[in-house]
């Protein structure tokens, strides 16, 4: 059998990351056994309480959705720390830090820098971390720990108008959240139908460490952060 590519067709040589996050995603699904869980989440009052501090951002820098769902992510990983963990063949590893990856898209490949000690960040301070974090990796400026030590991982294409999807988990990670976009839908509030602006987030979790159940509290304790979002204001 001849290894020419077919009429019309040409041969792509794929960059050293794309065939590194091949690599990576192949063996994550070989060998963590992938569960999936969904929820959505209206955003009305987070967008609300976003635009505000928006209005007159400290610094000029603003908040976006995504530094939003990195602060309420920290806050929900010291509550469920199962989930801020590692898989190390035989046992467990659970950690002390909260450092939150957040998928970026760069010129060859996909990474997920981890933003450090998410938890202890300010919203606005975090914002601006999580703004020079997705610079610096475009710009292949990106620090060591940032590249190796993220506990959890956030891949949100919201920004795309994407509405749901499932995201493979970052090996050795126990899990991965995914967003879509805030977009519009019907809603029932206290009987009525309204519309609201509601986001799905899937739950990717690894069924060695963690099950159903454990899913669904930690996506019920995000919407509860998400949809209380008093913490944006102060922080």
């Amino acid at each position: 059998m001849s290894d020419a590519p077919a009429a019309g067709g040409r041969l792509v040589q794929l960059s050293r990351m794309r065939a590194a996050v091949g690599r990576r995603m192949v063996d994550s699904k070989q060998q963590a056994p992938h569960f999936y869980v969904a929820l959505d989440i209206p955003l009305d009052d987070l967008l609300a309480a976003l635009a505000a501090v928006n209005d007159a951002p400290p610094d000029g820098r603003r908040v976006t959705v995504t530094a939003a769902l990195v602060s309420a992510l920290a806050g929900v990983l010291r509550e469920e720390p199962m989930f801020n963990a590692r898989w190390t063949g035989d046992q467990l590893e659970v950690f002390d830090e909260i450092n939150v990856g957040v998928a970026i898209p760069v010129a060859d490949g996909l990474l997920a820098p981890a933003l450090m000690h998410a938890d202890r960040l300010p919203l606005v301070e975090l914002a601006g971390a999580l703004a020079d974090l997705a610079e610096r990796a475009r710009a292949g400026r990106l620090k060591g720990r940032e590249l190796t030590d993220a506990t959890f991982t956030l891949s949100n294409l919201g920004m795309h108008d994407v509405s749901a999807f499932a995201a493979i988990i970052v090996p050795p990670q126990v899990a991965i959240l995914a967003v879509g976009s805030a977009a519009p839908r019907p809603w029932v509030v206290d009987g009525q139908v309204v519309v609201r602006r509601v986001m799905t987030a899937t739950l990717s979790a690894d069924h060695r460490v963690v099950d159903g159940a454990d899913g669904a509290r930690f996506l019920g304790r995000l919407r509860d952060r998400l949809t209380a979002p008093d913490w944006v204001s102060g922080g």
